[in-house]
């Protein structure tokens, strides 16, 4: 049998795409809606807390196209504390008009194909912030899941281990021409999800998304054994940003 590699996890996450009920949320009163609105706002002003000290991070934004309204992005210790989150959203006021497209559940990773030297997180500085990133607050965002190819000749997981760490270092090599541009976090889902990781990207100009993953489709590791998910792109919103396209006049 091929040699599995060890992984080294950090903050679980989770990704909870949502969508507007518009016609209910028209019939809410006006002084309701403010009241949701504010309910949500003291909501976020939580997860700033949460993540000023560093237990966690969190990221709202508005997504494009009809697969969802918005993306609520949450990075915890623990599951239960990202339950936590799940289900006070969900009690919300606004929980009420807010329906789920879809959501990723998932745990922060770094392979020890790349991890070089010290691989303990409470001495690595930089190992620490791979696994426990603030998420970046760059304008856009795009999230797709993606599973290794186990078909035919072309199974990812019947490579030696010796195979699978060149073709992942080559990944890398074309990865690493956007990194001044482009953040990227890895989340594992193997047991947890339907895929088996999940790919975070961040970055001022929505194009990097498409010309980074076009020139990655021509590396062995994607051409060969990547199967890709749908991909989701949105816009950082703040909370005035959020009441502002919230809000319906009268």
């Amino acid at each position: 049998m091929s040699e599995a590699v060890e992984t080294i996890e950090g903050w679980y996450a989770l990704h909870d795409f949502r969508t507007i009920d518009w016609s209910r949320w028209r019939q809410w009163s006006a002084s309701d809606r403010a009241s949701a609105l504010r309910s949500l706002s003291s909501t976020i002003s939580e997860w700033e807390s949460v993540q000023a000290k560093e237990d966690g991070s969190f990221g709202v934004y508005q997504i494009v196209g009809h697969k969802a309204d918005f993306l609520f992005l949450n990075l915890r210790p623990d599951t239960g504390q990202l339950m936590e989150v799940e289900w006070k959203l969900n009690q919300l006021p606004l929980g009420d008009v807010l329906q789920r497209p879809s959501s990723y559940y998932s745990v922060v990773e770094l392979s020890k194909y790349l991890a070089q030297g010290d691989t303990n997180p409470d001495t690595n500085p930089f190992l620490r912030r791979r696994l426990f990133p603030i998420l970046p607050k760059t304008q856009y965002v795009c999230f797709y899941p993606m599973t290794k190819r186990r078909q035919g000749t072309d199974n990812w997981y019947t490579l030696s281990r010796d195979q699978r760490r060149q073709l992942m270092k080559d990944h890398g090599i074309i990865g690493h021409k956007y990194h001044d541009q482009v953040t990227q976090i890895i989340t594992g889902s193997q047991g947890l999800d339907d895929w088996e990781w999940g790919v975070t990207l961040y970055a001022d100009d929505p194009l990097l998304f498409k010309k980074l993953i076009y020139e990655m489709r021509f590396d062995e590791a994607s051409a060969k054994y990547a199967e890709f998910g749908p991909f989701m792109v949105g816009i950082r919103r703040d909370v005035s940003e959020l009441a502002r396209l919230l809000d319906i006049r009268e």
